[in-house]
């Protein structure tokens, strides 16, 4: 397969946040007096108020994601990188890649800069976007914004949902087991291990080059 560009989930992708996040979502749930293990489930590639939705639709998404934004940031040197992460994105040319999250804003670029991870041109966030992962608008956008076709562009990602959206927007896409079986990732067109992988196949479309 011929690439273009890179869309990269963050989390679970080029961060390793699932610790951090399973402590948020797990004190969140039991405030709720929810089972946090079906919550948990429910979290993977989605924004926060999209999963209260699903766990707790008695409850208010906009307040509720206000709750949660609070954990994270108590949560915010918690979220190391993933390995080989700066040395992925330092060997792709800066407009060939973009990040394409569920999560917001301000706390991906405070996690970026507390890691070192440089950030690219074109970055889409859950409120960039009217529906989020599994729906196939951001990477829609990013591939646009980039000024790629999305069957150009290989998106790389760890959940399920997130697996669903690159698909369904027609991009060719990589499931990174580092959250989820490779079983769990169909129907991705690739399968990665590592960043260290992901390096390697990129290395040979010529768009990934070793520092």
């Amino acid at each position: 397969m011929t690439v273009s560009a890179v869309l990269f989930d963050v989390d679970g992708v080029l961060l390793d946040s699932t610790a951090a996040h399973r402590r948020i979502w797990n004190a969140w749930s039991q405030s709720r007096g929810l089972d946090a293990e079906k919550v948990w489930s429910l979290t993977h590639g989605r924004r926060p108020e999209d999963t209260v939705g699903l766990a707790a639709p008695h409850l208010d998404p906009a307040a509720e994601r206000l709750v949660l934004d609070q954990l994270l940031h108590q949560e915010l040197d918690a979220f190391p990188a993933v390995e080989n992460a700066a040395w992925l994105l330092a060997g792709l040319p800066r407009n060939a890649w973009a990040i394409v999250t569920s999560g917001d804003r301000t706390s991906v670029h405070a996690r970026f800069a507390v890691v070192g991870l440089p950030l690219p041109t074109v970055q889409i966030f859950g409120s960039d976007v009217t529906e989020a992962k599994p729906a196939p608008e951001c990477y829609v956008l990013a591939a646009a914004a980039l000024g790629v076709e999305p069957s150009m562009c290989l998106v790389v990602e760890d959940s399920p949902a997130g697996v669903a959206a690159g698909k369904a927007a027609g991009c060719q896409v990589a499931g990174l087991t580092t959250t989820h079986a490779a079983a769990d990732l169909q129907p991705a067109d690739l399968v990665f291990t590592s960043l260290a992988e992901t390096a390697d196949y990129l290395a040979k479309s010529g768009l990934f080059v070793d520092r």
